[in-house]
């Protein structure tokens, strides 16, 4: 068989796959491989059923010490809350509680997922978070990574509710548009960079947070993305952050791909973020860009 042949016994079944593409978005995996107590950290599990009847899982981990807020923890498109737990493990220690929501599909979460789906998904798990005792009358925030990120910011800039609840957002390497990042990956082989084009155009960008970051302001939004990430690309960060007003920050770090919270200057930072845009504060607006090395 030639390679030109071999080729387009490739982008067939790819062109195909792609006309339900987004659920190529998502990397499930339902195996648990550690819980919170592993780790040391008090928690309970949280099962909640959506609007459409599938029912999910999550875990609330308690805040060591008098709680200072909540964090909304939403992860990216591999794995599961067991695995991605690890980012913000940290954080109990410093005096928050943390929401960790598995998506359909994900560790002991039901369903398969899709967009526009797992919307309704972070919909539920806000919804459990505004109705619970231990959250209210604190500072609530959304920290989404890569795909969670992603997914929050459409989120939050499509329902005026979640915007004023929440005291602010941060957003780790999020993709400013689905269709744009399946336009990349494509390019990066020789047989699917021809019809780059063609193919990204059949991957649904109705749900990309470029469409309406605008709408966050004036809540407190933090970009954060590493000019090392070799899985997305840091101008989707500076794109998003161009889009959105004011108050915003954008950092600039280096290292993996959602490897920000290993390092203990970002943890530091985030945590001054916080502080900062606690509603009872009087935040600097407009914070400029910066980078950390």
């Amino acid at each position: 068989m030639s390679r030109r042949s071999f080729g387009i016994l490739l982008i067939i079944p790819l062109a195909f796959s792609l006309s339900g593409c987004a659920s190529l978005l998502f990397y499930p995996d339902q195996t648990m491989r550690l819980t919170p107590k592993t780790l040391g950290l008090e928690y309970e599990d949280v099962n909640l059923t959506t609007p459409d009847g599938v029912k999910l899982h999550g875990w609330f981990l308690s805040a060591q010490n008098e709680p200072r807020g909540t964090i909304f923890f939403l992860h990216g498109n591999a794995e599961n809350i067991s695995t991605h737990i690890h980012s913000v493990a940290w954080l109990p220690g410093q005096g928050y509680q943390v929401f960790l929501l598995d998506y359909r599909g994900y560790g002991l979460s039901e369903g398969s997922p899709d967009l526009p789906d797992v919307l309704t998904d972070v919909a539920t798990g806000f919804r459990w978070l505004l109705s619970e005792p231990r959250v209210a009358d604190r500072d609530l925030y959304l920290l989404g990574q890569s795909l969670g990120a992603t997914l929050g910011a459409y989120f939050v800039g499509a329902n005026p509710e979640a915007r004023a609840r929440l005291s602010a957002i941060v957003l780790d390497a999020p993709f400013a548009s689905y269709r744009e990042l399946t336009r990349e990956k494509l390019a990066l082989f020789p047989v699917t960079w021809p019809l780059q084009y063609p193919l990204s155009l059949l991957m649904p960008d109705d749900y990309s947070p470029i469409k309406n970051i605008a709408k966050l302001s004036p809540l407190p939004l933090l970009i954060i993305c590493s000019e090392t990430d070799d899985i997305v690309p840091a101008r989707h960060s500076a794109a998003l952050f161009e889009a959105a007003g004011e108050p915003k920050a954008l950092w600039i770090t280096r290292g993996p791909h959602i490897g920000t919270f290993g390092q203990e200057n970002n943890r530091r930072r985030v945590l001054t973020f916080l502080e900062e845009y606690k509603r009872n504060a009087s935040p600097a607006v407009g914070a400029p860009t910066t980078r950390t090395k």
